[in-house]
């Protein structure tokens, strides 16, 4: 299930292993030139390298992993409060205009991708995109049950197959976005599966 901390850690030693986690995530989201190494991670973070095993007993892996699930959380962060709010068709608007403008912002560059890409096969990397995208999707599942409540969504309209189409949707326009730097495939993904909830 992936590496996780043993550490019982006091508040100065959390805030020092989030520091490196945050360091070594904003450094991850440059230009990399191949694959990132523990020294790039210390002399980025002002760590020792035993400071960084004390923190991730597994090294660069188990530290990796981290990262990747802090850049997982930013994806759903970065979305509300529209995201967990998808009550009405303003609302919609709101979380799709929140979406373009991450990836607009994110341009060709995919931290997350990045990450994944550098951990490869390690045990729990998969683990973490599909807990991110299980998350994301419950939220879109619940916003569009409570538009169907409310007679705003068809009733016979599957939320589930719909949610699904939107994640893949917006995957797909980030991949078109990092070869082109252009988000005009994505808002025309949103704008489709939004006309498609309403029944357009």
């Amino acid at each position: 299930m992936g590496y996780r901390c043993h550490v019982a850690l006091t508040e100065k030693g959390r805030a020092t292993r989030e520091r490196i986690i945050v360091g070594a995530a904003e450094y991850l989201r440059g230009d990399i030139p191949g694959e990132v190494t523990l020294d790039d991670i210390r002399a980025i973070t002002g760590t020792s390298k035993s400071q960084i095993f004390h923190y991730f007993p597994a090294g660069k892996e188990e530290l990796l992993l981290e990262v990747a699930r802090y850049e997982s959380r930013r994806v759903l962060d970065d979305q509300q409060p529209h995201l967990g709010s998808l009550t009405s068709w303003a609302a919609w608007n709101r979380w799709r205009d929140a979406v373009v403008a991450r990836y607009r912002a994110q341009g060709r560059n995919c931290p997350l991708g990045a990450l994944m890409a550098q951990v490869g096969s390690t045990p729990g990397a998969a683990e973490v995109v599909t807990a991110l995208l299980a998350q994301w999707q419950a939220h879109l599942i619940q916003g569009i049950t409570q538009m169907q409540a409310v007679g705003l969504v068809r009733p016979e309209l599957d939320s589930d197959r719909v949610s699904a189409a939107f994640i893949a949707g917006i995957q797909g326009g980030v991949q078109v976005l990092r070869s082109t730097g252009s988000t005009r495939h994505l808002e025309a993904t949103l704008d489709a599966l939004i006309d498609h909830l309403r029944g357009v």
